[in-house]
């Protein structure tokens, strides 16, 4: 066999059943192999950055890595923003990139890029294979780094002579290396903290926010009197009604500092220490007080759970009920706010449903809202480079297998950058409702301009404004294939939106805000 063939069955043989893909000339082969192999669902995207979206959200939700197929070098760098968000999220994607023949780069051809270097901006693990009878044992060694925890973006470089000259060998299935385990003596420093009832707060991130993590944090909560909070930058958390009623760490500097100022010790369960997200003039980069001490209970590749679990064993907390959030709300009403949005959402959600957050600035308020909502998955925008949420619901739409409907709330400015993805939506008859927050501005750049210390001016609103002409969702959706209709209530909203959680495939709501 080639070494095309002989990664696709590595593939397969490896646990990999579903490839993002938009191929070029360099990946021809492989696209041959595909087509020739059963056992391989192949999702075509019409932008690299909407393929790399969506083996994120896939990642998010299945908890195990799907293949991208990327176009050289060029290709690799029109999916970079995405891989970004998904590095930032802790996802393990097996990145496919193809390259020039080894015989053929000497000649510089247009294409011709340093692929390698690209790759190691956002991968944990990057190889170019350099014979075809390597092929099989570099895709297996690239899965198990995808693999590795907390989840990795693992890239595979093939240079086409390598994927159509013949002698593949197709590799076993490797396990992905154990889970770093839980540091003993960082349980016993937050038992000794924990008992001194000092003023704590227990920072939740990965695994922590799952239904399990959170159960637990809850426990130590009560025997402790320590407070949770979930990490802003945070892939994926279960939420609403039986779930824990976390708040989310704020995302403005003056907002956090204001939060965090009664706690004298953050303790760091698969999270990192907050940092605002840019700097502005006169304002720390930190975003908790100089005085706060802050510990480590598990690193992010650790299971946080387990660390979670000796902590409660060790401080004898015992079971606690959650606490109720209340009867679900009624639907808003009158024009559309982020608290009535937010209202409508808790009241309307399906069971089971996967929301996909990229929302932006009009969405920070979401949580406090949305607590009595039905249990659902939320997905967040982890490395703020937008474009994520319209991919990434896809992906998690295709890793639900269609049995889950997905919710996107999604700004407008930033779906922009990868609306590619609803017509993949229509191609796949994927459970996709969106939310289109209709402002016509990049509403959060307006809100950094004046964060230091500037008022924007007409130059500037040029600059940042979406109107002249206006964009015309309904029109951009139904071109991709959507059904889409214009809301401009929350009355309007909530009927299109309950409707579309009637519905088998996908459905645009423009939400003029």
């Amino acid at each position: 066999m080639n070494g095309a063939k002989s990664l696709v069955e590595t593939l397969l043989a490896n646990g990999i059943d579903t490839c993002f893909a938009n191929p070029g000339t360099s990946e021809m082969h492989f696209v041959a192999a595909l087509d020739q192999t059963p056992g391989m669902r192949c999702v075509l995207g019409l932008q690299e950055n909407v393929v790399t979206g969506m083996a994120d959200g896939y990642w998010r939700m299945a908890r195990r890595p799907a293949s991208t197929l990327l176009h050289c070098g060029p290709g690799l760098a029109n999916g970079f923003a995405n891989l970004h968000n998904a590095r930032r999220a802790q996802s393990g994607i097996v990145n496919i990139v193809g390259d020039h023949a080894t015989y053929h780069r000497p000649y510089d051809p247009p294409l011709a890029a340093d692929t390698e270097s690209l790759a190691r901006s956002v991968s944990a693990w990057v190889r170019t294979t350099d014979q075809a009878r390597h092929v099989g044992r570099d895709a297996a060694a690239c899965v198990q780094a995808a693999r590795t925890s907390p989840g990795q973006i693992a890239t595979l470089i093939l240079p086409s002579n390598v994927s159509w000259d013949e002698g593949g060998i197709v590799a076993a299935d490797l396990p992905p290396p154990a889970v770093p385990s839980v540091d003993a003596a960082a349980v016993d420093q937050a038992a000794r903290l924990l008992r001194d009832r000092a003023k704590v707060l227990l920072l939740l991130a990965g695994d922590a926010v799952t239904v399990e993590g959170q159960g637990l944090a809850w426990d130590i909560a009560q025997a402790s009197g320590a407070r949770l909070m979930v990490d802003y930058v945070n892939g994926t958390i279960a939420r609403g009604s039986g779930r824990v009623p976390l708040e989310r760490m704020p995302y403005s500097t003056d907002l956090a500092l204001e939060a965090l100022a009664p706690f004298e010790h953050i303790m760091l369960v698969g999270a990192k220490a907050p940092v605002a997200f840019f700097a502005y003039p006169g304002k720390p980069s930190a975003q908790y007080a100089s005085t706060t001490q802050i510990h480590v209970l598990s690193r992010p590749e650790q299971d946080a759970v387990a660390a979670l679990r000796a902590l409660a064993g060790q401080l004898g907390a015992k079971r606690a009920p959650i606490p109720s959030p209340g009867e679900r709300p009624s639907i808003a009403s009158g024009a559309p706010t982020p608290e009535r949005l937010a209202q409508t959402v808790a009241a309307l959600l399906p069971e089971n449903a996967i929301v996909v957050d990229e929302s932006v600035s009009f969405g920070r308020g979401f949580y406090r809202h949305t607590h009595a909502a039905a249990p659902s998955d939320w997905l967040h925008l982890t490395g703020g480079a937008i474009g994520a949420g319209l991919p990434m619901a896809t992906g998690a739409a295709i890793a639900a297998g269609g049995r889950r409907r997905v919710l996107t709330l999604q700004a407008d400015g930033s779906a922009m950058y990868t609306l590619q993805a609803l017509w993949t939506q229509a191609r796949e008859n994927l459970p996709c409702t969106t939310v289109l927050l209709s402002n016509r501005k990049y509403n959060i750049l307006i809100g950094e301009y004046k964060a230091v210390g500037a008022a924007p001016g007409p130059t500037a609103m040029q600059m940042l404004d979406l109107g002249n002409p206006d964009l015309d969702w309904v029109k951009l959706a139904t071109g991709m294939g959507v059904e889409a209709a214009r809301a401009e209530t929350m009355e309007q909203c909530a009927e299109l939106m309950a409707s579309s959680f009637r519905r088998e495939g996908p459905f645009l709501v423009e939400l003029v805000v």
